[in-house]
């Protein structure tokens, strides 16, 4: 089959590109890939197999800065994006036809109209989080951002709402039973769950025992954003005096570091940023710290499954994606209340280490069963139109 690939943007590398890359590789190795559709594109590195793929940007994607910086302001924008990529969709079909479309979207991109008679599979990584179910997260921190969205988020989630029609959309995959639930919510439609890949082949417990290499610090693995809730990470950790190791950039850095400085108790030295980590860091963090801390809610959330592929119990809120991924009481524990109190007691009852435990737990979560399920996909759509 010839198969064109869609995905928001290509502005750095999180989970989203994450399952992109797999589409890459699963698409190329077994059909044919035409071509990689996205709105925005910063021209970075992002992956081997990604780089390699030929890609159409959008208009609006090669206004000066819109691929960097005034890419998230660009929103009342996305519609006018993908107009022009339908439109560039429909020039490539007419030069040689496509068979089908495979969209990656936590945004506007599954809005891509396929050419008549192409069906469209959309792998939902989230409705857009800024104007449906976090909306609050987003703008507590900026009265500028806030203002924005007031202002355009009701046409947005009408334009979204029409965009994710089955005229558009023949099939909706989504990453978590959470974004399942929140498709059928926003758009009306039902959604089949494929869980993203995790590399556990790479992700693995130490091959000899850690003994006492493995030491008493807490770790954070994740964007330092509004929504990540990373405050209540530091506020437990300072409530114990425990050490916490905060790995990743973002745009809440400098107020996150100045929040751990803060207070009188002496403690906020045992918090330390590490910033970006290269890949074997970060497996050797996973391997030696005695929990992950992940307080905020995720569609899915890929550190949490790392982390257990490597046997690091998973501390998380008990909602969203750690619903599917954390097992209560036996690869980590959840809690209920986005407060530090409740935080604190599921680090107490947080169980010990249990590699066995955590990677069979992660095992569900592979590379290879994230194919296999693809594949599957791609053949029913196959089928389908045949039939047609």
């Amino acid at each position: 089959m010839r198969i064109v690939l869609a995905h928001d943007w290509l502005c750095g590398y999180r989970g989203g590109e994450g399952v992109l890359d797999r589409l890459v590789q699963v698409v190329s190795r077994h059909h044919q890939l035409v071509d990689l559709f996205v709105m925005f594109d910063d021209g970075g590195s992002v992956s081997p197999a990604i780089d390699a793929t030929p890609r159409t940007v959008s208009k609006v994607g090669k206004w000066p800065l819109a691929s960097g910086p005034l890419r998230r302001w660009l929103m009342p924008f996305y519609p006018k994006a993908i107009r022009d990529l339908s439109r560039k969709l429909d020039a490539l079909h007419e030069r040689e036809p496509i068979d089908l479309i495979i969209s990656s979207s936590s945004a506007a991109i599954k809005g891509l109209r396929p050419p008549y008679g192409v069906p469209h599979l959309c792998y939902c990584h989230s409705p857009p989080r800024y104007v449906w179910s976090q909306a609050g997260e987003y703008t507590r921190d900026s009265l500028l951002r806030s203002a924005g969205l007031k202002l355009f988020r009701k046409s947005f989630q009408r334009w979204d709402q029409q965009s994710t029609s089955a005229d558009t959309v023949t099939r909706l995959i989504a990453n978590s039973t959470y974004t399942a639930d929140q498709v059928t919510r926003c758009y009306e439609r039902s959604a089949s769950v494929i869980y993203p890949p995790v590399r556990t082949e790479y992700f693995t417990p130490a091959i000899e025992r850690m003994g006492d290499a493995r030491e008493e610090y807490w770790l954070y693995v994740g964007a330092l954003e509004p929504y990540k809730r990373v405050d209540l990470a530091i506020d437990a950790a300072k409530k114990l005096g425990q050490r916490l190791l905060i790995i990743g950039t973002g745009s809440m850095r400098d107020k996150l570091q100045a929040h751990a400085r803060a207070g009188k108790d002496g403690k906020a030295a045992r918090i330390r940023f590490a910033g970006r980590v290269e890949n074997a860091e970060l497996r050797e963090h996973y391997r030696k710290a005695r929990i992950l801390l992940f307080p905020q809610v995720e569609d899915f959330g890929i550190v949490a499954v790392e982390a257990q592929a490597c046997g690091l119990p998973v501390v998380a809120r008990k909602t969203g994606g750690a619903l599917d991924t954390v097992l209560d009481g036996v690869t980590g524990a959840l809690f209920d209340e986005a407060t530090v109190e409740s935080l604190v007691k599921a680090t107490i009852r947080c169980p010990r280490r249990s590699d066995a435990a955590c990677r069979v737990n992660a095992e569900r979560f592979s590379e290879q069963v994230f194919d296999a399920a693809i594949l599957r996909e791609i053949e029913m759509l196959r089928d389908e139109r045949e039939r047609k």
